[in-house]
Formats: C-alpha cells, structure tokens, sequence
C-alpha cells in the first residue's frame, strides 16, 4: 500500500545564520542556529518545495525513521511516496522554531555574549519571528517561492503569518485546526500551564541546567494539562472510559484509580525526557501574543493574502473550534481570495490532523492536484521590443539563458516569439529584422489555467515552455516544463 511508504532514514541538518535575527519587539537574535530536515528532490526550477510547520512541541524530524529510532516522524503519515506530500512530486522542508529545544536556538542554547545557557535571558520570540527565521532558511537553501506553506495548530499560525508575511512568495497554504488569533479561553489554560513549571521548586527562574534537579514534575503537570486540550470526551470515552487501571474495584484513596489519570501521568512524565521546561514556557506565550487582527476587523487584517488557500477544520476540535476556521475561511472569500473550507470529520479531538485519517489524505491530495498556472510560473520575464534587431535578441538570450524570448510591441502586447534555432535562419537568410524570423504564431497560457491543461498543450506541440500572458495580450510570465516537473503524473 503506498501509504505504508517512508522517506527511509531521515538526518536533521543545521544551518547557523552568518547575522543576527531581528525580532518583532525590537531586540535580536544573534546568528541563531535552525534545524531542519528535507525530504524529496528540488527540481530544477525549484518550483515544488513545500515548507512544513510543526506545533508547540514538534520538531523537524517531520518524517521517516532517524538510526536506531523504533517510530517515524511525527507526520510520516502523510508525507513519503505516495502520500499526499508526495515526496515523487514535492521537495518537503520541515524546520525547528527557534525558541525550541529541538536543535534551533532556544532558551537552553548557549548565549554567545556569556558562554551558559540563555535561560530566561532568552529574547521574547513571537509566530512572525518563527516565519522569519524559516524565510531565513529557505534563502540559505535558494528557495524562490514556495508551491505550498503546511501546518497544523500553532504550524496553522505560522501557515497564515507566512501568507501575511509574504504574499508573493507563498503560492498555496494550508491551515489545520489552527485560529487566526489566540482567543482568552486558550491564554487561560496556556498561564496555567506556565504556573505549574515556575510553581516548581527546581525551575529556580529558569537557571537549572547544571543542577541535579530539573522541574520535571512542573513540566509534567503543564504537559498534562495541554493533552486534555488536545483530546475530546468523545475519543476519551471510546479509549478509557471510566475502566480503572490493574484494579477491579475502586481503593477509596488518591492514588491513579482510573486508566485515563494513568494514561496522563505517562504523557505527562514521557514529555520531560524530550523537552525542555524554558521552551514551553517562551512557546506558549508566542501563542498568547498571536493575533493578525490588532484591533482591526478579520476581513481587514487578512486584505494583504494572494495564496490560493485551504482551510481545514476538525468536527471534534474544541481548543480551535470550526467556528474560528469558518471566520478565516469566510473573511478571504470577500478579499475574493480563492480558498476552499472542509471540516474533518473526527472523533478524536485537536490532535485529528496527526493521525491517520484517509478524509484528510484525501482533502489535502485534491487540494495540491488541482494547481494552477500561477502556482508555479515564473514571474521574471525576458521580453524584447519588435524594434530591436536579431542582433539584440542574441545578446539576451545569452545574457539570460534563454532559448525563447517572446517578442513584444510598444504597447506590451505579445506579437511572436524568437527561439535559438530562429537565430540559426538569420544566418540563413542573410538578416538582421526580427521580422524575418520570428514566430508569429505563438502558444501562450493564462495563469489560472490548470497545470493539466497547459502539460497537455506542450506535449501537442512538442514545446517546452509558454509565455503566461493575461487579458490584455501582454506576457506577466513565462513557465515551462522543468516548473511542472514531478507535479503532473507521469
């Protein structure tokens, strides 16, 4: 079965920043370090890349299986061969936000300026800061633009701050159980949360890295706390009920009696092996912080989205109701922006989107299939003016590497196109008029064509590329097949 498929064994890379990191409140980070894990191949237009942004406590082991590790990354479900980020097609990169603990600069990262650990000199990091650094990333690793911008929960803010951010460089989002602002019910549980690891007697306000005792059971309580959020009392009933653990009748006494305080105790306790007690607290208060609206309306706040988006919201999902995934949803279609909206269907609460589920397999798929002109045509266009002679598109050509240049008139209007072999007939012909060798015939596409559409188009005419041109004749890009290779099947 192809969703059985992995990426096989997996490396998380690190890429140290050669600058300071600039952050929204005013302060820097400096030359912060950025884990992160790739998967698939980068075509040569470097059309198909597909950044993945994990939660609170997520990593960049996105997928596939680390040496000697027993379980796969925390989305193998959905990414590999096959699955519907299909590593056949896409270029996948997941990265570490920093302020975590998982190989990106956080709060246990040595401070450079003192030589320990930063603790709670940490600079405050919000969502916008965390897509920055990932925009830091993408540079490193030449990434023009992005086919697509993934994430669920807290991955489902950095989704739309990247759209917000970065308008022109996101193509698709996709927004999972996630809200466009925290809203007071979930700043109250994530304070409580907070309260329970500095409540601990070995948090020492953040300085407990060379001691003995760490606020592990501070940590376990706030760990504790989080997962109620992420389940639902309907998934709760159908794994635990009200059975007790190893025990046929009650004991009377404070002890775990039922499996559901056990099972919670193991999220609890399992959570402080992986994770460090700072992380979460500066994590958590990103979340507080993130609010696109700033005093003004949804509709408002998200005017600056061109992403064509999905919206994905879970039945069951009580810590990011559907109802804030419908207002985001509704919000972009009256920016005319063109988004889809599904709700999946699940009994099992938030953390739906992390296990297998055909629905969303099948939501996502569709959604990335369906791609258009604009996904992936280049906007920098090499034109030349019909007053120019062979001579000059020679020159162009050469410049710029090209192999076809589009011919224009004054008014910006396509009127033919010129290809190397053109050139070969100048020579011919004895000529230095474009005129004399230029096509005037010329295939061309709009950039809301479907990808299908124009792949058909080019293997008809045995052609390579076609100007993308819009209503009024005039070229606004150009797009070819190494832009839609591995996105089409074969």
């Amino acid at each position: 079965m192809p969703y059985e498929q992995t990426v096989g064994i997996t490396k998380t890379e690190y890429y140290k920043m050669d600058e300071d990191l600039p952050l929204e409140k005013g302060s820097s980070l400096k030359k912060p370090t950025i884990a992160y894990e790739t998967y698939g191949k980068l075509n040569k237009e470097k059309s198909n890349a597909i950044l993945i942004c994990h939660a609170l406590t997520g990593d960049a082991h996105a997928a596939g299986f680390h040496e000697n590790d027993e379980k796969p990354g925390w989305w193998d479900i959905i990414i590999g061969p096959g699955k519907p980020l299909d590593t056949n097609k896409y270029f996948l990169i997941c990265s570490n936000v920093i302020g975590s603990c998982n190989g990106s600069t956080g709060p246990a990262s040595i401070n450079p300026d003192t030589g320990v650990e930063y603790g709670l000199s940490f600079p405050m990091v919000t969502i916008k800061d965390m897509v920055l650094a990932q925009k830091k990333l993408l540079e490193h690793l030449e990434i023009p633009y992005l086919y697509c911008v993934i994430g669920g929960s807290m991955g489902g803010m950095q989704v739309l701050q990247w759209t917000l951010s970065y308008p022109e460089y996101v193509r698709n989002a996709i927004m999972i159980a996630s809200a466009a602002y925290t809203t007071p019910q979930q700043i109250a549980f994530n304070a409580v949360e907070r309260h329970a690891i500095e409540e601990d007697p070995y948090w020492n306000k953040g300085d407990y890295y060379h001691s003995e005792k760490t606020p592990e059971k501070g940590l376990a309580v706030a760990r504790m706390i989080a997962h109620i959020t992420y389940l639902s009392n309907e998934s709760m009933y159908e794994k635990f009920g009200r059975e007790l653990q190893d025990k046929d009748s009650f004991s009377y006494d404070f002890s775990n009696e039922f499996q559901v305080e056990s099972y919670l105790d193991h999220q609890g306790s399992s959570f402080t092996k992986k994770f460090d007690a700072n992380s979460y607290l500066y994590l958590t208060r990103a979340l507080d912080y993130f609010d696109v609206k700033e005093h003004r309306s949804l509709q408002e706040s998200l005017t600056p989205i061109k992403s064509r988006m999905l919206i994905m919201s879970i039945s069951s999902d009580w810590l990011y109701t559907d109802k804030y995934m419908e207002d985001i949803a509704l919000a972009l279609r009256q920016n005319e922006v063109d988004v889809s909206y599904s709700k999946l269907n699940s009994e099992y609460g938030h953390d739906a989107f992390l296990l297998n589920n055909g629905q969303m397999n099948y939501i996502i798929s569709n959604f990335l299939s369906n791609a258009s002109v604009k996904d992936v045509m280049s906007h920098k266009v090499i034109t030349l003016n019909s007053s120019k002679n062979i001579t000059d598109a020679a020159k162009l050509m050469l410049e710029n590497n090209k192999t076809h240049i589009p011919i224009i008139n004054d008014d910006e209007e396509i009127i033919g196109i010129i290809t190397a072999w053109d050139l070969s007939k100048a020579i011919a012909k004895d000529t230095n008029n474009i005129y004399d060798i230029m096509t005037e015939k010329v295939y061309t596409c709009h950039e809301n064509d479907s990808i299908s559409h124009v792949t058909q188009k080019m293997r008809k005419h045995r052609i390579s590329g076609l100007p993308v041109i819009n209503d009024d004749y005039k070229v606004i890009g150009s797009i070819t097949t190494e832009h839609i290779s591995n996105l089409v099947e074969k």
